[in-house]
């Protein structure tokens, strides 16, 4: 077995790419935000482009903005990095599916990656089954047409989302190539798109341990003698949020909810819970910090998503000691392989019985958690992703690599 060890790294200037990017609210911007951070504690010089409500250094981007590509060339040619690096988060450019042709399917800087000169590395948050990719499809109510108007752009999303799964793949495909490189969080994201590199979606407390959990409840007012399940994110239909509401809790179990919206989300859900099992917080988008607190308070994860490509939640309760229960997706198993928590069925009941299977074998599901986690540090995914900047650029040889048998 040989391990590679990377002992020095190239004094690299990076032009990160994220449309979303903090203070915006958003897990591409959040994951963007700490990969960059990494970057320049290992000494790497990251300049970012982003949209104008982001603190970057460079904007002009937004998803509606048909010239991005020219906009982003123009800045690399100021900028002249050595790698450019996109968080692909195809909403975040502008994706148009295309009703008749879908070989027109673009976003708004497929022409950046056709004329870049410059190495490109793509970080993709988003690939699909098809069972997934037409689960997309959700319903928003139109304040014009009333039902009948709902009723047509359903049909019409569902028409143009059953169209354009294969052109919807072929976006990402594109971007796998001579000059190009691709980083995914998983095995299945890395399986749909052939090419990549796994690296893990990096997560670590931002209030470090050790941290008394009572005292972190008494902070958001939570119960210290029940045992606590965290739902959180935005308030999306592809959450699952309807699962929790018809939840009957086991006896010694509730369930704390936080719910934000998107910084671009158009989806208005109610997020009233009338389910006294269920503990609503109403604290929105949280800081890192009080984020990290709020893991802290709870025992355990609960994901029952109709819908995901990744989980950044997943990875900050890992990093937190937290086992998940999740829905059977293609996403989860992985780590349900790995014994980091488990994976039912959607429906209420399932969920509910899982909370006892989980705490009955709490331990062995901890310290799997617990041992996985160190996988996950900042600094170990940053210099991972120095090694693939060095390689796509060609300088990956010595001194850069150390091997060991």
């Amino acid at each position: 077995m040989f391990i590679i060890e990377i002992t020095e790294c190239y004094d690299l200037k990076i032009l990160m790419i994220s449309t979303e990017f903090p203070p915006m609210h958003g897990g591409v911007g959040r994951y963007c935000k700490k990969l960059v951070d990494s970057l320049r504690s290992e000494g790497m010089r990251v300049y970012v482009t982003c949209n104008e409500a982001g603190n970057g250094d460079y904007f002009g981007i937004a998803p509606n903005n048909k010239y991005n590509s020219e906009v982003l060339l123009k800045i690399v040619k100021e900028v002249e990095p050595d790698v450019v690096h996109v968080q692909y988060e195809h909403g975040l450019y502008g994706i148009r599916l295309d009703p008749i042709n879908p070989g027109k399917t673009h976003t708004n800087i497929e022409s950046f990656y056709n004329e870049c000169t410059v190495p490109i590395v793509t970080t993709f948050h988003s690939a699909y089954t098809f069972t997934q990719w037409m689960r997309l499809v959700v319903p928003l109510n139109n304040r014009s047409f009333g039902r009948l108007g709902t009723f047509l752009r359903m049909a019409y999303d569902y028409w143009t989302h059953l169209l354009n799964y294969n052109s919807f793949n072929s976006l990402n495909r594109k971007k796998i190539g001579l000059n190009k490189a691709g980083v995914v969080f998983s095995k299945y994201l890395a399986n749909l798109i052939p090419g990549t590199t796994l690296i893990y979606h990096g997560a670590e407390p931002s209030c470090p341990p050790p941290m008394d959990r009572n005292e972190a409840r008494k902070i958001f007012s939570l119960p210290e003698g029940e045992n606590l399940a965290l739902a959180m994110g935005f308030m999306t239909a592809t959450k699952g949020w309807d699962i929790i509401g018809k939840m009957k809790m086991p006896k010694g179990w509730k369930i704390v909810i936080n719910t934000s919206r998107n910084h671009y989300g158009r989806e208005k859900l109610k997020d009233n819970f009338e389910n006294e099992g269920v503990i609503n917080l109403n604290r929105g988008f949280l800081s890192d910090r009080d984020l990290s607190l709020l893991l802290y308070c709870v025992d355990a994860l609960i994901l029952p998503y109709k819908v995901t490509s990744g989980s950044g939640v997943m990875y900050d309760g890992l990093a937190h000691g937290l086992p998940f229960i999740s829905s059977k997706l293609e996403f989860f198993k992985e780590f349900s392989d790995m014994k980091l928590g488990m994976m039912v069925n959607r429906n209420p009941l399932e969920f509910s019985n899982s909370l006892l299977k989980l705490k009955m074998s709490y331990k062995q599901y901890k310290d799997a958690v617990v041992d996985q986690r160190k996988h996950l540090l900042w600094k170990e995914v940053a210099k991972k992703h120095i090694f693939l900047y060095n390689s796509i650029i060609g300088h990956a040889s010595p001194p850069l690599l150390k091997i060991k048998s």
